[in-house]
């Protein structure tokens, strides 16, 4: 492997190892480290470079094999191999990588803040009941609704900063934020951990830790991020 695969199969650094690890696998795809019809690195040596679990590591690999990048091969010379023909939703183009960059930098600004805002305000109970409806929704939401359930729920950590601004800005941000969504697959593992993280930062809310409300925004937002720039990048 060359100096640009020890670069891509870096350790994994974020409470998001599913995310960044999907994100490294694509980016080393696309950018031709392991070209097309190559194998990539075996499973425990990529673990290892990556700093996972060989669970993560093969969680990552099975929502790209689902996804079309890579395929699965048995046998003495088997192994992952990159697809000869992997999928491109959308032609990357400089303005697409800055319109993809511009919403998450004001979806972070927006959002974190709005975590943050929404643990230091006294709550009502009918807020508290609204918030954990939210969440509930996701949780027991299907693939087919999870992001219209994934959108009320921060849409209504918006709301109780008691800004109607604020809030307006959220919707507009996550407007934009889901037609970029709709460009990359759902995966159950990443609405998994995602769903994990919104219970972390509703309770944060709720007993007014500002702290940990903002770690947990922030926490989550990049795990998002990770799956965009892989997939759209």
């Amino acid at each position: 492997m060359d100096s640009a695969g020890d670069a891509l199969f870096r350790p994994v650094r974020t409470g998001n190892a599913f995310e960044e690890t999907v994100e490294r696998l694509l980016q080393a795809i696309k950018l031709g480290v392991v070209p097309p019809g190559e194998r990539l690195p075996a499973e425990r040596d990529l673990a290892t470079r990556l700093n996972v679990s060989r669970v993560t590591l093969r969680e990552a690999l099975h929502a790209l094999q689902e996804s079309g990048f890579v395929e699965s091969r048995r046998g003495r010379y088997g192994g992952t191999f990159v697809c000869t023909a992997s999928p491109r939703a959308v032609p990357t183009t400089p303005s697409r990588v800055d319109d993809i960059e511009d919403v998450l930098i004001l979806r972070s600004a927006l959002e974190i803040g709005a975590a943050e805002c929404a643990a230091m305000r006294p709550l009502s109970d009918e807020d508290r009941a609204q918030l954990r409806a939210r969440l509930s929704e996701c949780d027991t939401s299907g693939l087919d609704e999870y992001r219209r359930k994934d959108s009320r729920l921060h849409l209504a950590v918006a709301e109780l900063t008691g800004s109607p601004s604020l809030t307006a800005a959220v919707a507009d941000v996550r407007m934009r934020l889901n037609e970029l969504l709709d460009g990359i697959p759902l995966l159950p593992k990443n609405i998994e951990h995602s769903n994990r993280q919104h219970a972390a930062l509703v309770e944060a809310i709720l007993a007014g830790d500002a702290v940990t409300a903002r770690r947990a925004m922030t926490e989550h937002l990049e795990g998002s991020a990770s799956l965009l720039r892989g997939f759209l990048v």
